[in-house]
């Protein structure tokens, strides 16, 4: 292990949690609390000071919530490594969470050392998920191999749209209207609960539909 401590920056609107978690963290040495922000936008400035490892982050906030802040954080330092905090183990959050780009995902109520041993797995370059989590994503998978939320024309609209495709070529490639590929996409969207062109590649990667 190298001898340069972890920079993390921790997002929270609460307030006593964040001062908790940061009172908890300071006291390892190989962990440097770079920051402690209430909000998103105050945690983009401290990051684009600070250029933290590991970014430790609610998920429910006021104004910008932890998800879509997930995709702004990336766009800005795509090396960013980020970890969900929540108080909630629901699998619609946990995979909009991987799909946005988290890193990890660790419920409120761990241990001190569960939350140490996530930043440094995910500093690392490894995901971390505490075991509550771990069970609903496996749960999640399964229901995932039963049955595609998608049609067969919904699937092949997402591949290409996952290769980059607009929505004019994806229409002369199946041979179907510019306007019936945008609802297609609406629907796509609407039935994942995904509302970004890159969440929607990540869900085609994940799920084995392009490489």
């Amino acid at each position: 292990m190298s001898n340069i401590p972890t920079k993390v920056l921790l997002v929270d609107d609460h307030p006593l949690v964040l001062e908790g978690i940061r009172a908890i963290i300071e006291t390892y040495a190989h962990i440097d609390v770079v920051g402690a922000a209430s909000s998103v936008n105050q945690a983009m400035e401290i990051s684009n000071k600070t250029g933290p490892d590991v970014i430790l982050m609610d998920i429910n906030m006021g104004g910008t919530n932890g998800l879509d802040a997930i995709e702004l954080f990336k766009e800005r330092s795509p090396n960013i490594r980020i970890i969900m905090l929540s108080m909630h183990d629901d699998r619609e959050y946990i995979s909009t969470s991987v799909m946005c780009g988290a890193s990890g995902y660790v419920l409120k109520d761990v241990s001190t050392d569960e939350i140490i041993s996530a930043i440094q797995t995910v500093a690392a370059g490894g995901t971390y998920f505490s075991s509550g989590v771990s069970d609903a994503l496996m749960s999640k998978e399964k229901s995932l191999e039963q049955a595609s939320p998608l049609t067969t024309r919904e699937q092949s609209v997402l591949v290409l749209v996952a290769e980059g495709k607009s929505s004019k070529d994806v229409g002369e490639l199946l041979d179907i209207s510019t306007r019936t590929v945008e609802t297609h996409r609406k629907n796509i969207k609407k039935k994942l609960s995904i509302s970004t062109t890159a969440g929607l590649t990540r869900y085609a990667i994940e799920n084995g539909l392009i490489s």
